[in-house]
């Protein structure tokens, strides 16, 4: 009993001292403000879209770039209708969209997909893009997205993300607990980043890649099962700052039910390891030679999936241990209760700054808002038993279905 009560007391700190600097960065963009910035010059853009049965929802993301008060003619729209068997190109032609198919279930993925189109482009049109833009089908931007992103990119930031909102939110605990943990990346992690002078971490989508980049890659060479946590990784490894702007907002849907939200963060987790993998020993010699932005990473996706495999190996043996030994059955659930409760406030505590913060920007009911702050905990909790899957399980990439029909106008 002394040992595990031990043992779960040591995790905790390690975990608290993993992540103090994050409750740091909670504090930066309430006392720090973004630099006024001066005009920004005008560049050429093109727009990848990667879509898999997308057609429901393509044509809205299309309308939304159309809608920028950035000039239309600088700015290019491209789609590779990735494997679909539905009407995915036909939706996104009729939207305005240039659109290659490609068939390929052998080499299966977003990043394929992305190094397909780039290629097509690069063939077709040659080099007369400044810079490309990437996002998911679901995806929605604010009418000011690309004029913010194009500031920011004007400054010599060769990566830009964004601020990502969600446009499902009240949907159940579900979706609400992907959109408060994006917004907190957003607000509380890249801007506080940025704000700092540090680089920004890509999240899926959403981001902004100068040509000079691609070229040096060869295209877009990420396929893992995170391509953009892979793409992160390089850009740290070489030096690279990846800039935010928080002004260029963008909406995404999260799923509704757990069995695809299993999924996916399965994914997520298995992909971290598979960076980690590849980059961690260049990571670690970064964050040695004094990057930061390496240090960083390194942490944010590593310790805690670690110290959850670890907290639940150590605390299911003693279990097991005791139960033959003669022990107390309340002897052994009750310091695993402690351990839970003391995680749960402390997502609460994130959940709560986050939501408060952002209340504006969440689309849904007061009372929505509230509830799925206290499930916010319990999605993050969820996280445990899909770590720990992670490690033993073989994962492939698998499409998540979306069925928002919403359009711009609809959130704005």
């Amino acid at each position: 009993m002394l040992f595990l009560r031990t043992v779960n007391t040591v995790i905790s700190i390690l975990f608290f001292a993993c992540y103090l600097y994050q409750l740091i960065y909670l504090l930066v963009p309430l006392v720090r403000r973004d630099r006024l910035r001066g005009p920004a010059v005008l560049r050429r853009y093109a727009v990848l879209i990667a879509a898999r049965n997308e057609e429901t929802v393509i044509g809205n993301l299309i309308e939304s770039i159309k809608r920028q008060d950035y000039p239309a003619e600088l700015v290019s729209v491209f789609v590779v209708a990735d494997n679909c068997t539905d009407s995915t190109a036909l939706a996104a032609r009729e939207a305005g969209a240039a659109v290659y198919e490609r068939f390929d279930t052998g080499r299966v993925g977003k990043g394929y997909a992305l190094d397909f189109l780039l290629r097509r482009i690069r063939c077709e049109r040659g080099d007369v893009y400044d810079g490309y833009f990437v996002f998911d089908a679901d995806n929605l931007l604010s009418p000011g997205y690309i004029t913010a992103m194009n500031r920011r990119f004007s400054e010599d930031c060769p990566v830009v993300t964004s601020f990502r909102n969600s446009k499902n939110f009240g949907d159940n605990w579900i979706s609400a607990g992907y959109a408060l943990w994006f917004l907190r990346d957003s607000e509380f992690l890249n801007h506080a980043r940025s704000l700092l002078g540090s680089s920004a971490v890509v999240s899926g989508t959403g981001f902004l890649v100068s040509r000079e980049i691609l070229e040096r890659n060869g295209g877009w060479p990420f396929h893992l099962l995170t391509e953009d946590t892979e793409f992160t990784a390089d850009c740290m490894v070489r030096g690279d700052r990846i800039g935010y702007a928080p002004d260029a907002e963008l909406f995404d849907e999260q799923p509704v039910k757990f069995s695809q939200s299993w999924a996916q963060r399965l994914r997520w987790s298995k992909g971290f390891l598979q960076v980690f993998r590849r980059y961690g020993g260049r990571l670690l010699s970064g964050a040695a030679r004094g990057s930061f932005s390496c240090f960083d990473l390194v942490l944010s996706i590593m310790p805690a999936m670690v110290l959850a495999c670890l907290g639940f190996a150590v605390n299911t043996l003693a279990s097991v241990l005791a139960l033959l030994s003669g022990g107390a059955a309340w002897q052994l659930i009750w310091p695993a209760l402690r351990s839970l409760a003391g995680t749960y406030l402390f997502m609460l505590f994130i959940g709560g700054v986050t939501t408060a913060r952002e209340w504006r920007h969440i689309h849904t009911s007061n009372l929505k808002k509230v509830l799925y702050t206290l499930t916010f905990p319990v999605f993050m909790l969820t996280y445990i038993p899909i770590s720990i899957a992670a490690v033993f399980q073989k994962v492939e990439w698998k499409p998540i279905e979306h069925k928002a029909n919403l359009s711009i106008r609809d959130l704005t």
